[in-house]
């Protein structure tokens, strides 16, 4: 079969079921079985009965909406690749923005920085700081056993710190030293499991999804962890529900510790991560 043709079908039959972006999930995949990159496929003639039989098999997995990193077991983050797979959050392109903000405010500190990534998953924002930021001093925690197996593979060779704890009570050894604390927490209120996609609530593990009925849960505890760990004039970012543009700034406005508390919106104008400043 032609690989033209295999595309577009793939394309319809994802579209059916209602994927996000169906043309470029089929490529996608398509590239991962012949082994080649997105910008070649247009050079492809034929498919083999083998990488047609793998194919359709892929694209059948994604029609049950198993998430499409898991498929290639890869996903790309700023500037690193990410081992990805069942048992981690897959990170997102909007907590690229939330990186960004961190290795900037680690790139400011004008000595080699100390940085601190709580809940990190599959070490993606530790991964990129340590990536992009020369010198930097990373330490990351993440509490999820399979989660953890993943980030030690992504973050091996890295110099980054990794250990398994809970965001409450990690690093006592780096408190009131730390420059730059980050974190991507759970954060979907549990009355929203209907509203969550399907990718993301069958597949991704649910410590990394969900923090009371409110979604506020664990920027509850990250408040309080971030305000020992920093040094006074050291900075905090975290992600957050489009939908908590207000009141997860609030946890930190009314603890009274903190100034230049902010709220940033993603690419595409939604509420997505807050910044704050512990005060001195």
């Amino acid at each position: 079969m032609r690989a033209s043709t295999a595309r577009r079908d793939a394309a319809a039959r994802l579209r059916d079921a209602g994927v996000a972006s169906p043309e470029r999930d089929a490529d996608l995949l398509l590239a991962h079985v012949l082994d080649v990159a997105l910008g070649r496929l247009p050079l492809v003639d034929g498919l083999s009965t083998g990488q047609r039989e793998e194919y359709d098999a892929l694209v059948a997995r994604r029609v049950a909406r198993e998430p499409l990193q898991h498929l290639t077991g890869s996903a790309a983050f700023r500037h690193v690749e990410l081992a990805v797979g069942p048992g981690v959050f897959v990170p997102r392109p909007e907590t690229e923005l939330l990186a960004g903000w961190a290795i900037d405010q680690a790139l400011l500190v004008g000595r080699p920085p100390v940085v601190v990534d709580l809940c990190t998953g599959s070490g993606a924002i530790a991964k990129a700081v340590a990536d992009e930021v020369p010198g930097a001093e990373v330490h990351a925690v993440e509490l999820d056993e399979g989660a953890l197996a993943w980030a030690e593979r992504n973050l091996a060779g890295t110099g980054v710190d990794l250990r398994q704890g809970d965001l409450a009570t990690a690093f006592d050894d780096l408190l009131g030293t730390v420059d730059v604390v980050v974190c991507n927490p759970p954060y979907i209120p549990l009355e929203a499991w209907e509203s969550v996609a399907a990718e993301a609530r069958d597949h991704d593990p649910h410590v990394a999804l969900f923090s009371g009925q409110d979604g506020l849960d664990a920027i509850r505890v990250l408040e309080r962890r971030a305000a020992g760990l920093l040094r006074p004039g050291g900075v905090v970012g975290a992600e957050h529900a489009d939908v908590q543009g207000e009141s997860a700034p609030a946890v930190f406005a009314a603890s009274g510790r903190w100034s230049d508390v902010s709220d940033h919106r993603d690419l595409a104008g939604r509420p997505r991560y807050l910044t704050a400043r512990l005060a001195r």
